[in-house]
C-alpha cells in the first residue's frame, strides 16, 4: 500500500481528530478498541466521530489444511487506510483531555498517529 490519503485528510467535524503517519490495515476489533478507550477517558463527555468503516473481508484457511481446496472462510473486517487520514475526531472536550484520550486510542492500533487540533 503506497500513496497518501486523497479524501478524509482534515477536521470536517470535531476540534481535535487522530491523523495516521503511515499505512495499514485496521481490523474491526482495533476500531473498537480505540472507540472504547476515548470514550472511558471523556467519561463520556463530548461527541466523538469515527471517519473510516471496516468494508473490506479478509479470508483465512484452517490450520493444517492441504492446498487447493478454495479460498478460505471469511474471517472478519479491515478498514485500508494511508497517511493522512483521519480516523477519529472528538468535540466538546477540552485539548489536555482529547490528547490523553487520543494517545490511549493509539495504543490500540497498529498504524503511527498523531493528535491533530482544528487550529493547525
Amino acid at each position: 500500500m503506497n500513496g497518501v490519503a486523497n479524501r478524509g485528510a482534515t477536521i470536517a467535524f470535531g476540534s481535535y481528530g487522530l491523523k495516521t503517519l503511515e499505512a495499514g490495515k485496521i481490523t474491526s476489533r482495533q476500531i473498537e478498541a480505540a472507540r472504547v478507550a476515548i470514550t472511558r477517558k471523556v467519561k463520556r463527555g463530548g461527541k466523538l466521530w469515527i471517519r473510516i468503516f471496516p468494508d473490506f473481508a479478509f479470508t483465512k484457511k484452517p490450520a493444517e489444511t492441504r492446498m487447493g481446496k478454495g479460498k478460505g472462510n471469511p474471517e472478519g473486517f479491515i478498514a485500508r487506510v494511508y497517511p493522512g487520514r483521519v480516523l477519529f475526531e472528538i468535540d466538546g472536550v477540552d485539548e489536555d483531555l482529547a490528547r490523553k484520550a487520543f494517545e490511549s486510542a493509539m495504543n490500540k492500533l497498529p498504524v503511527k498517529c498523531k493528535f491533530i487540533s482544528i487550529n493547525q
